[in-house]
C-alpha cells in the first residue's frame, strides 16, 4: 500500500489518474478516502485525483497526538509539498472541511479552487458535545460496534438507511465504521475541541468556492452550509436531495455533477457529459 510521511506520520494516499490540475480529497470523521471512491472513478480520466487517510484513521498510522484542526491542516500541506503540488482544488467533507477552510484562510496561494461538503465553520454545537463524549467512551471501553446504530443515523440519511435496495451498502459501510480501532477516539476528540473560523476569516476567502450539503444531514445542518455560503463571497451552495452527512457515499451522481459544474466554471479541464 502507498504511504508517504507528513510531519513524521505516515499516511496512507491514493494517487489516480493524470491531468494538469490536481484535486485532493480529505474525508470526514470516522471514515477513510473510500468515501471518495466514486468521485475519484468519475474524474481520474480529467484530472490528478489524490485522496488520503487522516492520522489515525483509514490505513493511516495511529500518531500518538496531532490530531486537533491545525495539525491536520499542517498534515495536508505536507501531503501537497511532497507531490510537489503548488496549487490544487482542494475537496473536504465534514472533518476533511474543517481542513480545507483552514487551509483556504492560511495557505490561500496553494489552492486554486475549495469544495466543502457536509461542514462547518462553527464550533461544535455544545448541545451535541456531551453526546459525543459519551459515544466516545463507549468506544473507548467497548470498541465502535458498540455504537454502529446510533453513529450510522448520524452520518447517512433517512433515504439511505430505509431503502431496501441498499442494504449491501450500508452492511458495507457498518463494516468500515466497526473497523475503526478504540484510538479513533484521539480524532473525536480533535473534532469535539475544535475552534471555529471566524466570520472575517470566511470573508478574506477569495478562491472559487462549492459548498455541498445533503438536505437530510443532521450532523452538520444544512443551515451550516447556508452561513458558510453567506459569507465566502462569489461561493456557490449546492443542495443534494436524499443524502445526509455522507452525500459523495449516498448521491455520488448528484455530488459529481455539481463538481462537474462548478470545476467547469475554474478549471482548464473539460467535463464529460
Amino acid at each position: 500500500m502507498p504511504y508517504l510521511t507528513a510531519n513524521g506520520v505516515k499516511l496512507y494516499y491514493e494517487d489516480k489518474g493524470e491531468g494538469a490540475e490536481t484535486i485532493v480529497f480529505s474525508h470526514g470523521l470516522l471514515w477513510s478516502s473510500r468515501m471518495f471512491a466514486g468521485q475519484i472513478q468519475h474524474l481520474k480520466d480529467r484530472y490528478r485525483v489524490i485522496a488520503y487517510d487522516h492520522r489515525g484513521q483509514g490505513r493511516s498510522e495511529v500518531a500518538p497526538a496531532g490530531y486537533d484542526m491545525d495539525t491536520l491542516t499542517e498534515d495536508a500541506i505536507a501531503l501537497m509539498d511532497t507531490f510537489g503540488i503548488e496549487r490544487c482544488h482542494f475537496a473536504g467533507l465534514s472533518m476533511g472541511g474543517f481542513v480545507a477552510l483552514r487551509l483556504a484562510v492560511r495557505h490561500p496561494e496553494r489552492l486554486q479552487s475549495l469544495i466543502l461538503m457536509e461542514t462547518t465553520a462553527q464550533p461544535e454545537p455544545v448541545e451535541n458535545v456531551p453526546r459525543y463524549r459519551m459515544l466516545s467512551t463507549t468506544v473507548k471501553w467497548l470498541g465502535t460496534w458498540a455504537v454502529k446504530k446510533p453513529v450510522m443515523k448520524i452520518m447517512f440519511s433517512q433515504a439511505f438507511l430505509n431503502d431496501p435496495a441498499r442494504k449491501a451498502q450500508r452492511r458495507h459501510w457498518e463494516q468500515e465504521l466497526v473497523a475503526n480501532k478504540r484510538n479513533i477516539t484521539r480524532a473525536v476528540q480533535g473534532v469535539i475541541d475544535r475552534k471555529g473560523v471566524p466570520p472575517e476569516a470566511l470573508a478574506a476567502i477569495q478562491c472559487p468556492t462549492l459548498i455541498i450539503v445533503g438536505e437530510q444531514d443532521v450532523a452538520t445542518v444544512p443551515a451550516k452550509s447556508e452561513y458558510l455560503h453567506e459569507h465566502i463571497a462569489g461561493s456557490r451552495l449546492v443542495r443534494i436531495p436524499n443524502a445526509g452527512h455522507s452525500s459523495s457515499v449516498e448521491e455520488p451522481e448528484a455530488v459529481n455533477k455539481a463538481i462537474d459544474g462548478f470545476l467547469d466554471t475554474v478549471s482548464s479541464q473539460p467535463s464529460i457529459n
